[in-house]
């Protein structure tokens, strides 16, 4: 494990965290509503436009991305006691299939949990799988009885 790296994601590697989140989607929801290559390209420029709110950790080995983290980050409302206020949330934890099982997917949580931490957030949510709670739980990560969501999304992925 010696020769993979977790570090902020290059521009240049966008295609390849693009293509991650492929490979997540078909593993886990099954058929996209788009074309591979027009995912790609919107992707890419999706993360370009939104770097700021959303940070990217890619884990490489070598030169070859075979994992991603991503961190949204969310301005909160100001109150008395602190005027900048900001709150996180880890998204799009994924490791390529080969390379599961061996930690990895561990040091990516432990790598956004420090990015949080470095950036002054308040607090970090997640909505994980049912397969990476223990993980997730592992590296400080807990239940919460007063976090609520509502879902909001049609079947298909889109919003109203």
């Amino acid at each position: 494990m010696d020769d993979v790296a977790v570090r902020p994601v290059k521009d240049d590697e966008l295609g390849a965290v693009a293509e991650l989140r492929w490979r997540w989607v078909r593993e886990n929801q099954g058929t996209p509503v788009t074309t591979h290559e027009e995912f790609l390209q919107w992707f890419v420029s999706w993360a370009q436009a939104n770097g700021a709110s959303h940070r990217c950790l890619v884990m490489v080995r070598g030169h070859v991305v075979i994992g991603m983290a991503w961190l949204a980050i969310t301005q909160r409302v100001p109150t008395p006691r602190a005027l900048e206020r900001a709150s996180g949330d880890v998204q799009c934890v994924y490791v390529v299939p080969d390379h599961r099982d061996a930690g990895l997917g561990g040091r990516l949580i432990d790598a956004v949990v420090n990015l949080a931490h470095e950036l002054g957030l308040e607090r970090l949510t997640v909505h994980s799988s049912t397969r990476a709670i223990p993980a997730y739980t592992r590296h400080g990560f807990a239940m919460s009885s007063r976090l609520l969501h509502a879902e909001l999304a049609q079947a298909s992925g889109t919003s109203r």
